[in-house]
């Protein structure tokens, strides 16, 4: 079996305070990319999750074993992931890994929601992966309609950002909004991602309360939004906590002339709004 895992990008990102569990509230607008990671699950003699290149704990072998915890009796399973998300990109590549295992076993395990959760802020969403307005620490996910056809040109500048070391220094920094702001900003983010328009349409709306803090730790972040915006970018962003920045256009042909005008390496152009 062959499993897509796209990647995720915050149209916006609103910061809360940070909670007693050390987690923060947050208020986000998230979509699908067409760019995603490639699993291929297959039967074996004991589980077993590779991931090529990427070292350490993998979020996607977490979401087996808590499968496994849960009772889930499927043969044992090999797993394999074959990245084409970059790794810790601002993109929740891990996150949509991890996703799609717990996919795996829908009507099979009680409460897929909650492991979810257990495993990351990034997971609840990407379990049916869609436009949609997230909220708590991410375990709050609203779907939205699919949003009018766009495009995004991704300048990932190696990834390797972490995302804990941008929380710490956006408290650091002071950065994040009351539980009111962030209450009062929802409705106008389901207003706006529910009408089915392009992110396009609603630019005022999509701001990153992280950007601050991950330019502070990765000042290059600056000029890759500045470069999107010279090459035509109608709206230019950072993902999540980056350093990904992003920038959108109405449809694929300009985000491809525009990578061209860009000439990086590192540059991926691909759909949004809607899984592969």
């Amino acid at each position: 079996m062959l499993v897509h895992a796209p990647a995720k990008l915050n149209l916006c990102l609103y910061l809360g305070r940070p909670r007693a569990d050390g987690l923060h509230e947050l208020c986000s607008l998230f979509e699908p990319l067409a760019l995603a990671d490639l699993i291929e699950v297959s039967a074996a003699d004991r589980d077993e999750v590779v991931c090529p290149g990427v070292e350490g704990e993998n979020l996607a072998a977490r979401a087996l074993a808590g499968l496994r915890e849960r009772g889930w009796q499927r043969e044992p399973l090999r797993i394999e992931i074959e990245k084409r998300v970059p790794v810790a990109a601002g993109l929740g590549g891990g996150s949509g890994d991890a996703a799609a295992v717990l996919r795996l076993a829908a009507g099979e395990v009680d409460d897929l929601l909650g492991l979810a959760a257990e495993l990351g802020a990034d997971v609840p969403s990407q379990l049916v992966p869609s436009l949609a307005l997230v909220r708590g620490a991410g375990e709050l996910v609203e779907p939205l309609p699919q949003p009018a056809p766009h495009a995004a040109l991704l300048l990932p500048d190696g990834g390797g950002l972490s995302t804990a070391a941008v929380f710490a220094e956006a408290d650091r920094l002071g950065l994040g909004r009351d539980a009111a702001e962030l209450a009062a900003l929802a409705p106008r983010l389901r207003e706006a991602g529910g009408a089915g328009a392009s992110p396009l349409a609603y630019p005022e709306l999509l701001v990153n309360d992280l950007e601050a803090a991950a330019r502070s730790l990765r000042p290059g972040i600056g000029d890759a939004l500045d470069e999107l915006r010279e090459a035509g970018a109608p709206l230019a962003l950072l993902s999540g906590s980056g350093p990904t920045a992003v920038g959108l256009f109405a449809d694929l042909a300009a985000a491809r002339a525009a990578a061209a005008t860009i000439d990086r390496d590192d540059a991926i152009v691909c759909a949004a709004g809607s899984a592969p």
